[in-house]
């Protein structure tokens, strides 16, 4: 190497010295540079445990978080769910009044025995097939003749006058179904119990 070159190259380190000139962020570390090593490395211990400990509370926040999330999501399907099974209530509530004009029909055994028998056939295919898709829609018929009276369930319009002492407070006759939807009771019975004098 010729002495031009180390001359050149000498400047060169001396610039690059003064381009790099290290400074300290901090105090801490303004302070750090004096110290020994081992006390640099203990030093450093104790904030990567500090950044581990923090960590941990922010992925545990984190998580729950999140689980947070999960369970109110799930919580608003299943309300979801809820409402859109209960949804068509009113309506289905209104059909039944259609339900109860097939039911008066019926109980007219005078004049529905006077109906020709293919027009009967017919009426009662097609009341079968509204029957039918109600309870696809969950609205299912109370059967209650036969029970014990229970007025929160059903609810009574006369006491009809009985001899047997086992058919007291019992549902003797039905004088408008009950029904329930989805397990729910949209419509209680309107019965006639039976009462001893």
């Amino acid at each position: 190497m010729s002495k031009q070159e180390s001359e050149k190259k000498e400047s060169a380190d001396r610039q690059i010295g003064e381009d790099f000139e290290i400074v300290a962020e901090s105090d801490e570390e303004k302070s750090s540079f004096g110290k020994k090593p081992q006390d640099m490395v203990k030093d450093l211990k104790e904030k990567l445990k500090v950044c581990e400990g923090e960590r941990q509370e922010f992925l545990d926040g984190w998580q729950r978080a999140k689980a947070d999330f999960i369970n109110a999501r799930k919580e608003e399907e299943k309300a979801r769910g809820e409402f859109k099974k209960f949804a068509n209530e009113d309506l289905l509530l209104h059909i039944l009044s259609v339900m109860d004009s097939f039911e008066m029909a019926f109980s007219n055994k005078e004049a529905w025995e006077k109906a020709p028998q293919e027009w009967r056939i017919g009426v009662e295919y097609i009341y079968s097939q509204l029957k039918k898709i109600l309870e696809g829609h969950g609205l299912l018929q109370l059967h209650s003749i036969g029970e014990r009276f229970n007025p929160i369930v059903h609810e009574s319009v006369e006491l009809v006058p009985i001899d047997d002492a086992g058919k007291d407070g019992v549902i003797v006759d039905v004088v408008s179904s009950g029904y329930s939807l989805h397990g729910k009771v949209v419509r209680v019975p309107r019965v006639k119990v039976g009462s001893m004098k």
